[in-house]
């Protein structure tokens, strides 16, 4: 029996063995599974981010990120979104934090969010970072910025294909706008009025960039930056042909000095947008390509008008 016993030791002990290299092969295996979830991005203001997971509690302080978390599959993460965020309806039940420079600081914290999406210039975000919170600063004032803020943002949630995947996207709804816009309409100087003035999107923002894809001369030009503010005589001297902005402004143009003699304003060649279109046009993200759309329905009404 002696013998025996001998006999089931050694099998015993190369069951073992093989129990604890099976094991350490598992813990490599999860180890490296770990390390490619581990999230690096560096953000707009020039900040590393390090994260061990892809962020679960996002917190998003303008519309365009609250968007762009959503078309990149990541809705479910939002916990928190700023006022202004209205698309999509699913969203609507999500605690409303606040703005730029308003932001709820104290109702942000309680969500507990691992990652909140911020704009460059917001100040209000600094409390925050001081209370230990991540803070992803984003640009968008530009296509170049939008597509880059994509394409970080999908990094961050762990899906870095979407983010190209998405911006392709885009650039087929912007192509497809153009194609839409009347050989007559190309070449017109149009002016994109920013909230009933004095601001205006020049050609260097993104809006003015769609603008230029659909075939328009901004009025505003590069050299006076994304979204300058004018004097209302610039806008006189400069003679734009089209005038778009907020519906209910445009019917004050015409009592403006001097604006009653252009003749955008007296022929009424106006893409005048209520507020929801409005909002949805002046939001720099993955609706540009609805918002070309909605542009170039204007440009083709006014040519048809033209026509008669």
């Amino acid at each position: 029996m002696a013998g025996e016993g001998a006999a089931m030791t050694f099998p015993a002990r190369r069951l073992r063995r093989a129990r604890h290299a099976l094991a350490g092969a598992l813990l490599v295996v999860f180890a490296a599974a770990a390390a490619a979830q581990a999230v690096v991005v560096r953000d707009d203001a020039g900040t590393e981010h390090r994260f061990a997971a892809p962020p679960r509690r996002i917190v998003t302080m303008l519309p365009s990120f609250t968007a762009t978390v959503w078309v990149l599959g990541a809705g479910p993460r939002l916990v928190g979104v700023d006022r202004y965020s209205d698309w999509p309806a699913e969203l609507a039940g999500l605690p409303r934090l606040g703005g730029l420079e308003d932001a709820q600081i104290e109702a942000i914290a309680a969500l507990k969010p691992d990652a909140i999406l911020a704009s460059t210039s917001s100040r209000a975000m600094e409390r925050l970072e001081a209370l230990g919170f991540t803070i992803v600063r984003l640009k968008s004032d530009s296509y170049a910025d939008v597509r880059r803020s994509l394409e970080l943002v999908a990094r961050l949630l762990g899906t870095p294909q979407a983010g190209a995947a998405e911006w392709d996207r885009l650039m087929r709804e912007v192509d497809a706008a153009a194609a839409r816009v009347p050989a007559p309409m190309r070449g017109r100087r149009v002016y994109f009025e920013i909230a009933g003035g004095p601001y205006a999107a020049g050609a260097q923002s993104f809006i003015g960039e769609t603008l230029s894809r659909l075939g328009m001369v901004n009025i505003v030009p590069p050299e006076l930056g994304p979204f300058p503010k004018l004097n209302p005589e610039y806008v006189v001297r400069a003679r734009p042909q089209v005038i778009l902005g907020v519906a209910r402004e445009q019917a004050g143009l015409v009592a403006r000095p001097g604006w009653g003699a252009l003749a955008a304003v007296r022929d009424k060649r106006l893409c005048g947008f209520e507020t929801p279109q409005y909002e949805m046009l002046i939001q720099p993200g993955p609706r540009m390509g609805e918002a070309a759309r909605l542009l170039a329905d204007c440009f083709v009404r006014l040519n048809s008008e033209t026509a008669r």
